[in-house]
């Protein structure tokens, strides 16, 4: 599971990893390098901030 996530949806994007895997995720901030791809948040078209994964 991989989620990218904007500031505003960090805890929804946790929530839900935690829902579906039953562990706490790797929390990882987007790199400078990442942002030739697309780095927009799952929930709304702001810019990833955050890349959240098990």
């Amino acid at each position: 599971m991989k989620l990218l996530c904007c500031e505003d949806h960090v805890e929804l994007a946790l929530d839900v990893a935690v829902d579906e895997t039953g562990h706490f995720p790797v929390l990882e901030k987007v790199q400078e390098d990442m942002n030739g791809l697309s780095t927009t948040c799952e929930y709304c078209n702001n810019p990833a901030t955050y890349i959240v994964s098990n």
